[in-house]
């Protein structure tokens, strides 16, 4: 089949990085859909700068494939009577778009019925890429969009221009009012105006001339080629914050790299808030001194052309210098004020829940609550008496949100927690103090670093516990997808911090323990909320979390290792044989009252495989194991004297006793499996 190159130029306004990186494995996946609707399958290229959306077929068919419609109908008896057709034969003559003449005889389940064949030739490539191409980018949904002009159509920026090239035509075609031609614009430093081009062929080279690199792949090469030449220069070491240089590369269509530097008192303030001034306001990258301490350097990626780029690199220093002086000016500010919770009183927190004055006055209840409960650990971490620790926990619960009324919080929301880290060391507070403060919102999100001590857990935990607490008491519960609060993030959070420091957390008692700080609500709504997450917090078959929560287990802790051991065991080749065993096992026992004794008496015993499955399980019995796993192995080996015994022992026997003893014997072993999990619920 004839086919050409096919090239699709969308021109638009600069467009925001953010929105066009969110959405582009969605933008090549819509082609794609498009061309195969069309039978048009083939290989394509999607590229992008800011200031223009590429398509690239090196070959696409120059028309559909011709295809055949065949329509089955009813059958002959009931589409014909008395030699005439019947209502429906002339429907589906008309289904089919002919006289009842026109159409076929077939069969199909061995009676004869209508039929129809009929060859729909394929319209031409030229003809369909118009409606294509207005259809792709209707799929372009980049969350807010705009409109301009007159026009009521939306998209994410106005559209300048448009280039439709099928081989040496070009195809017409409209967006937003532009109609296609063949022609381009290169990059605004080198020329406003449009430049023809001749071919698709030397699309690619004309931007290049033009000062345009259209593949996002060799503009982030050059970027990281620019960083090696600038570090082999300076001896230092540029940050390369990945995200960050997937932003630039989708802002610049000549990126060039350059480096300037600000003044070292600037070096004063806490790494962090020099870093997000450069980061989040200026998208420049640090540089790092060879020790790793930040330098008083920066890395501004630039799209402008010119022979002396010295004005460009004086340009951002001068930017970026007054964001400096004022984070300076902040920081000196608040730490001569100190950290101080006065005002925290007049910040509502959530419409029933109080002030955040009262949020912090419960996290202290509930931190010191944890404290008596972890009293051991905590005194083992810390090497300090509890009455010192209760005293440093109050502090720290105190000074927690204090930052929230700093200058620099203010400016830098993003930094709250951290700043109060760094003003509570500078203002001479407790290590254990400060660093609890800097880790109280730790985890901020999966895989996020945890707290790193007990200590700093407890804060962390009762932040967390307040929130999820407070809000479902007063019917601010997630539904769906919608979580508004992260409350299923604080749930996680929880999770992986009482299995990183291996501290029990009983669901049910802990609720129950912080309870009277909240209006009265349901425990148990929450208890299934926070279950609901250990599915998701744990790389587990759901089916296996399921088996250890049927066991009654609700110690967060636990129920990780319980799933753990139980994975261990579920990894081997032989597992599948392992559990078909112990289901049996299981669904002999399921009727049984387990509560009490088993009582299985050897006297009654009247083949050798009861006795040795009687022996084989007190050993095990009677045996201690260091953890879960060591217990599950023991168990499971009890596998070929387990077959044994079904082989030759008939567990129902007909007389009453025997038949009670059996199924003692048997649901000893499925109850002794009960300490970790019910076997019955794990699918393998």
């Amino acid at each position: 089949m004839a086919a050409a190159p096919l090239l699709v130029e969308i021109g638009v306004e600069e467009l925001p990085a953010i929105p066009l990186l969110k959405i582009l494995p969605e933008i090549e996946n819509s082609w794609t859909k498009i061309l195969k609707e069309r039978n048009l399958d083939s290989p394509f290229c999607f590229r992008y700068t800011p200031r223009r959306l590429v398509l690239e077929h090196e070959s696409i068919p120059l028309r559909q494939r011709d295809q055949i419609a065949e329509l089955v109908g009813p059958p002959v008896e009931i589409a014909i009577r008395e030699g005439k057709p019947t209502p429906a034969g002339e429907g589906f003559a008309r289904k089919c778009g002919v006289d009842f003449e026109a159409l076929g005889r077939s069969e199909k389940g061995g009676r004869e019925v209508l039929y129809f064949r009929r060859e729909i030739p394929g319209s031409a490539t030229e003809e369909l890429l118009p409606e294509m191409i207005r259809e792709w980018v209707a799929s372009m949904r980049f969350g807010k969009m705009m409109r301009w002009g007159e026009r009521q159509e939306e998209f994410i920026r106005p559209v300048r221009w448009l280039q439709v090239r099928l081989g040496e035509i070009s195809v017409p075609a409209e967006l937003f009012g532009v109609t296609s031609s063949a022609e381009t614009y290169v990059h605004r430093m080198v020329s406003f105006e449009p430049i023809p081009v001749p071919s698709p062929a030397e699309y690619e080279s004309i931007l290049s001339g033009g000062k345009v690199i259209l593949d996002p792949r060799q503009r982030r090469e050059s970027i990281l080629e620019d960083f090696e030449a600038l570090e082999a220069q300076s001896g230092m070491r540029i940050e390369r914050d990945e995200a960050l240089l997937d932003e630039v590369v989708a802002i610049t269509e000549y990126p060039r790299a350059l480096m300037g530097s600000f003044d070292e008192e600037f070096l004063e303030l806490p790494p962090e808030v020099v870093v997000t001034s450069m980061k989040e306001h200026q998208r420049y990258f640090p540089v790092l001194e060879s020790d790793g301490k930040l330098s008083n350097r920066f890395v501004v990626v630039s799209n402008a052309i010119a022979d002396d780029l010295s004005q460009v690199i004086e340009g951002n220093e001068r930017v970026l210098r007054p964001r400096l002086a004022d984070a300076l000016f902040f920081y000196r500010n608040d730490l001569e004020r100190g950290l101080s919770t006065e005002g925290l009183e007049k910040i509502q927190f959530i419409d029933g829940l109080g002030t955040l004055a009262d949020k912090v006055e419960r996290e202290r209840n509930i931190a010191l609550r944890l404290a008596g409960v972890y009293m051991d650990e905590l005194e083992h971490e810390t090497g300090r008496s509890a009455l010192e620790i209760e005293a440093l926990m109050d502090r720290a619960v105190s000074l927690a949100k204090a930052d929230l009324l700093t200058e620099m919080v203010y400016e830098f929301t993003e930094l709250q927690g951290l700043m109060g880290y760094y003003y509570a060391k500078a203002l001479g507070e407790d290590p254990l103090v400060y660093t609890a403060i800097k880790e109280q919102y730790r985890p901020e999100g999966e895989g996020a670093e945890l707290p790193t001590t007990i200590f700093s857990s407890i804060l962390a935990m009762a932040i967390k516990l307040d929130t999820m607490m407070g809000l479902f008491s007063v019917g601010k519960i997630p539904t769906g997808s919608k979580d508004p609060f992260a409350l299923r993030r604080a749930a996680s959070g929880i999770i992986r911090i009482v299995n990183a420091h291996d501290l029990n957390f009983d669901i049910p008692k802990m609720l129950e323990l912080l309870a009277d700080q909240f209006a009265p609500f349901d425990l148990e709504k929450l208890e299934t909320f926070i279950l609901e997450r250990i599915y998701k917090s744990l790389d587990a078959n759901a089916s296996v979390i399921a088996a250890v929560l049927a066991t009654g287990e609700r110690d967060i802790t636990e129920i990780a290792k319980k799933v753990e051991a139980l994975n261990r065991i579920l990894g081997r080749p032989e597992a599948r044989e392992l559990f078909t065993t112990f289901k049996r096992v299981a669904n002999i026992s399921e009727a049984m009252d387990l509560s009490g004794e088993l009582g299985v008496d050897p006297a009654l015993f009247e083949k050798d495989e009861e006795r040795k499955l009687y022996e084989a399980f007190m050993r095990v019995s009677n045996q201690e194991f260091d953890d879960y796993f060591s217990r599950l192995e023991s168990l499971f080996a009890l596998k070929p004297v387990l077959d044994a015994f079904f082989d030759a022992v008939l567990v129902n026997a007909e007389e009453e006793a025997l038949r009670r003893n059996r199924q003692n014997l048997v649901a000893s072993v499925y109850k002794a499996f009960l300490s970790i999990a019910d076997l019955k619920e794990i699918s393998v």
